[in-house]
Parts: structure tokens; sequence; C-alpha cells
């Protein structure tokens, strides 16, 4: 088992900065890419950042230039700075965890958080 705790949502104005962190516990040497999803009202998930364990990463176009992913491998815990934020932000963003190879949890693909609330007034 994986548990994955984010923290550091909360209520910012258009343009500010709010910091992300989700804390790993539990088999995290199994973990691989790790990454973060957001679902608005009415939407599906998405993607919006992810980072391999050797620090490659990848995000959606929508973010790109202003939010950034990193990770501390030591501390089993990942972080999304979001900068500049927009009215269209807003959403419920959810850690994820995926295991180093795809059977290494059995049949088990991924962990996800309980999800951390953001919230961009205009």
């Amino acid at each position: 088992q994986v548990q994955l705790v984010e923290s550091g949502g909360g209520l910012v104005q258009a343009g500010g900065s709010l910091r992300l962190s989700c804390a790993a516990s539990g088999r995290t040497g199994g973990i691989g890419t790790m990454g973060w999803y957001r679902q608005a009202p009415g939407n599906q998930r998405e993607l919006v950042a992810t980072i391999t364990s050797s620090g490659s990463t990848n995000y959606a176009d929508s973010v790109k230039g202003r939010f950034t992913i990193s990770r501390d491998n030591a501390k089993n815990t990942v972080y999304l700075q979001m900068n500049n934020l927009k009215p269209e932000d807003t959403a419920v963003y959810y850690c994820n965890a995926k295991p180093v190879s795809p059977s290494y949890w059995g049949t088990r693909r991924d962990y996800w958080g309980q999800g951390t609330q953001v919230t961009v007034s205009s």
C-alpha cells in the first residue's frame, strides 16, 4: 500500500501563487513516476504535470511556463509550484503515484491522494 497526502491548496487571487505538496508513505520504494492531475466541476480529470524518479518532467500545455513540478526522493514528496494562477486553474488537484514497473504492485496500476482544492478568484 502507498498513501498519498496532499496539502497546500487554498484561495488565491488571479496572478497569485500556491505551492502544493504530496507526501507519500508506505511502500514508497516501488514508486516511479509521480504526477499532479486536476478536476474542475463538470469536467474530466486531466493531467497537469508528471515527473519521473530521475527528474524528467512533462506538462500540460495550459500550465507550461507557469507551473513547476519537482520531487524530493529522500522525503518521498512531490511538489507543484503554481505561479500566475488563472481562474481556469480552479479545480481539485490530485497527486498520483505509479509503480517503477507495471507489475510491481501486482494488479494495482497507481495510487491517488484525496485531493486538495485550489480556487482562483478573478
